[in-house]
Parts: C-alpha cells; sequence; structure tokens
C-alpha cells in the first residue's frame, strides 16, 4: 500500500493546530523527529552535567541540614536527566548513542554549568538564577507538541520551584551573616547574573533560517534550549576578545 506522505504532514499540522499531542507511536515528519531528538539530548545532557558544578560542595556544605539539601538537589537533577533520557529514546534513539555523542561533542549541554563555583554562596546563586531562568523555559516547554517531553516538564518544573527556593534561602541567609558573607553572596549574584539572562537567548540572524525550519510548534524549544548554548559561548567569544 502506497503512503500518502502529503496527506500524512497534514494530518499531523492538523493535529498541531488542535492542540493534540504528538505521540511517539504517531506518524511525524523525519526533520520534527531529528530536532527533538537534538534538542531534548541536549536539554538531558544539560541535567546531567548541572550535577558536576554543585556535586563539588556536597562534602563541604556548611551543615548537614544544608549538605541534605543539596544531596537532595542533585538528585533531582539526575532525575531530570533520566525523564528526559527516556523520552528521547521513544524517538528511536539508544541512551549509549545520546552518551556518545555528548562525549565526542556532537552534541552539546548549557555552557552556563562551565562557570566555576567558587565559594557557598554560588549554591545559593545557581539554585535562585539559574535554576529560575531554567523554570521560565521549561514551563514553555511544558507545553510543546511532543506528549512524553511535554509530561516530564509538569514534574521538573516543580522540583525546579523547591531548587529555587533553596538557593535563594541560601543567599537570604548569607545576607543577613557577617560582612565577608555579604560580600560573598554579592560577587555570587554579579557573576552568575548575567549568565543566567543569557539562558534566555536572543533572536540574532544566524538563527531565523533555524527557527523557520521548525515545525511542529517547536520554535519555543529553539529560543530556550539551544540558543542558550549558542549565545552563552559567543558572549564568552566576546568578554574574552575585550
Amino acid at each position: 500500500m502506497e503512503v500518502n506522505i502529503e496527506q500524512l504532514e497534514k494530518d499531523f499540522q492538523a493535529k498541531i493546530d488542535a492542540g493534540i499531542n504528538i505521540e511517539p507511536k504517531d506518524w511525524m515528519p523525519e526533520r520534527y523527529r531529528h530536532q527533538l531528538i537534538r534538542m531534548m539530548s541536549q536539554h538531558a545532557h544539560s541535567e546531567v552535567v548541572g550535577m558536576l558544578p554543585e556535586g563539588n560542595w556536597i562534602t563541604r556544605a556548611p551543615s548537614l541540614m544544608r549538605k541534605m539539601v543539596l544531596l537532595a538537589k542533585v538528585q533531582d537533577e539526575a532525575g531530570h536527566g533520566l525523564y528526559i533520557y527516556s523520552a528521547t529514546e521513544t524517538l528511536g534513539i539508544s541512551r549509549d548513542e545520546m552518551t556518545n555523542q555528548l562525549l565526542t561533542g556532537k552534541a552539546k549541554y548549557s555552557s552556563i554549568f562551565n562557570y566555576p563555583t567558587l565559594n557557598w554562596a554560588d549554591m545559593g546563586a545557581i539554585g535562585w538564577l539559574v535554576d529560575g531562568a531554567a523554570i521560565v523555559n521549561q514551563t514553555a516547554l511544558a507545553k510543546c507538541s511532543f506528549g512524553p517531553y511535554a509530561r516530564a516538564m509538569l514534574r521538573i518544573c516543580k522540583e525546579e520551584n523547591f531548587h529555587q527556593k533553596q538557593g535563594y534561602q541560601i543567599l537570604a541567609n548569607m545576607m543577613q551573616g557577617t560582612e565577608e558573607q555579604k560580600q560573598m553572596a554579592q560577587d555570587s549574584v554579579n557573576r552568575f547574573w548575567w549568565p543566567s539572562l543569557m539562558m534566555f537567548g536572543q533572536v540574532i540572524k544566524t538563527l531565523l533560517t533555524l527557527m523557520n525550519s521548525c515545525v511542529g510548534k517547536l520554535n519555543s524549544i529553539v529560543m530556550t534550549i539551544y540558543v542558550s548554548v549558542l549565545l552563552t559561548e559567543q558572549c564568552h567569544r566576546q568578554k574574552q576578545l575585550e
């Protein structure tokens, strides 16, 4: 039986226009599948790599309570990566293949996690600013057209709200401490403020073609996930030139 691709594409677009989620067993255009794999795998990589800067401070947390809370947060991030990896696997790519793409540099992760965490206040700045920016981005992703990704975002956003509150509490407590602690908190906010804003991305000419090539309401994903990598790296290069 001959497959009518044109009709399949019309039916696919009709689902998108009606706000019906696309599920793994549904027919989808190959470029839609490819774009999802690229962006979802990068998101999953970012969740896993995002554990590393904070994981370094688990043994150096200032109290047992802080250590327990930070350990729970890092564990949450591992779970976020697992949710998204599992959702991506429904598109026909294996976990091993995604991991290999990351290790070989073919796949990217959010470069905000390349910034060093110099002191305990950075745990607060990451929670308050970086996770706060992630919440805005991921709330939009919860409305994306691919069902498994959208459903994963619902749980992830709830846990990220806890992370943001934890970060705010760390900074608020330090701002009530000694002068040295206040300066440490301010320095951390100063260093993570611009990288956090870069997570929102911006429309630049080099990305217009990429945005226009997307189908199925993936433009918001391009702006919130893929752009953060490119823009952060671009700003970092500009600072080096200065």
